[in-house]
């Protein structure tokens, strides 16, 4: 009777060991799984900046305010008989740069 039970338990932790510690076994299936959900999250961070770039070039496409707001805010261009006026915040005197003396 010993034997027959000791065949089975060697039996059973034969028949388990691939479901726990195999090619397809649970722990590899949880750990795909948190890396499928990790990518999820990736590619829906990655889906809303696709997005709002597809905006951006269906507004450049089809506005010329989008062109203006652009050509005014990152190349500084003004337009036709428009006076452009730059406005400068006073620096503290304690914040320049002393000069450097000369030897």
């Amino acid at each position: 009777m010993r034997l027959l039970t000791l065949v089975l338990v060697i039996l059973i932790a034969a028949l388990q060991y691939p479901l726990w510690l195999g090619k397809g076994s649970w722990l590899r299936v949880w750990d795909l799984s948190r890396q499928i959900e990790k990518q999820k999250e990736g590619n829906a961070a990655l889906k809303l900046r696709n997005d709002a770039l597809d905006a951006d070039v269906r507004d450049l496409k089809t506005g010329y305010a989008a062109i203006e707001e652009r050509a005014r805010s990152e190349l500084g261009m003004v337009k036709l008989d428009e006076v452009f006026y730059q406005v400068m915040e006073n620096v503290p005197a304690a914040a320049k740069p002393a000069a450097i003396a000369k030897p």
